[in-house]
C-alpha cells in the first residue's frame, strides 16, 4: 500500500490521501472512512512507544543491515509491524517532496493506541525470542517469569500517562 507518485498515500481502509495532508505533529489522522489512523513518520524517535533504556538496549542488541540506518530505530519497529500486519499499514517514501520534513510515512489501520500496544506486544516478542537463545538458564527463566507479569495495555497507559500527551500534541 504504498505510493510511488508522491501525491497520494492509500490507507489501509483503502482511501487514497496526499501525502501533504500528514504533518510531523500529527498521531492520528480522522479519515474520511470514519477510523482514525495512526500516524507514524521516520521522523518521530522511537521513544514515542519505547522507553529510551529499552531504545538503547535494543540499539546495542539488533544488528542493522542498511547502510540508510544504520542505528535502530523507528523504521525498524514499523517493520515489525508491517511484516506482522501488512493489510493494515499503508508505507509510504515521500523523499522527492523535502518540503513534508520526513522522508518515510506510515499510516496504520489502527489507531495510535492500538498501534502503540501492537509495537510494545512485538518488541516483546523479540525479546523473547532473543532471550530463549541465550546459554542462561536463569536468565530464560528470569524474563518469562517477568514477562507473565507485564501487562502490554496497562505499560502504554502509563507509558502514554507520563509522556503526557495534551490535545495540543495529539492533532486529528
Amino acid at each position: 500500500m504504498a505510493t510511488d507518485d508522491g501525491d497520494a498515500v492509500e490507507l489501509p481502509c483503502g482511501e487514497r490521501v496526499p501525502a501533504d495532508a500528514f504533518d510531523l505533529g500529527m498521531r492520528e489522522y480522522g479519515c474520511a472512512c470514519g477510523a482514525a489512523h495512526a500516524v507514524v513518520t521516520d521522523a518521530h524517535p522511537p521513544e514515542r512507544f519505547l522507553p529510551g533504556v529499552v531504545v538503547e538496549t535494543l540499539r546495542e542488541a539488533v544488528e542493522t543491515t542498511s547502510e540508510e540506518m544504520p542505528e535502530f530505530g523507528t523504521p525498524h519497529l514499523l517493520g515489525l509491524v508491517v511484516e506482522e500486519f501488512p493489510g493494515e499499514m499503508a508505507v509510504a517514501e515521500v523523499t522527492d517532496d523535502p518540503d513534508l520534513g520526513y522522508a518515510l510515512l506510515w499510516v496504520s489501520g489502527f489507531d495510535s493506541r492500538s498501534l502503540h500496544e501492537t509495537i510494545v506486544e512485538l518488541v516483546v516478542e523479540v525479546m523473547e525470542h532473543a532471550v530463549s537463545h541465550a546459554e542462561d538458564d536463569d536468565a530464560v527463566r528470569q524474563f518469562e517469569s517477568s514477562m507473565l507479569d507485564f501487562d502490554v495495555a496497562e505499560f502504554v497507559e502509563r507509558y502514554r500517562a507520563e509522556r503526557d500527551l495534551s490535545a495540543d500534541d495529539v492533532r486529528v
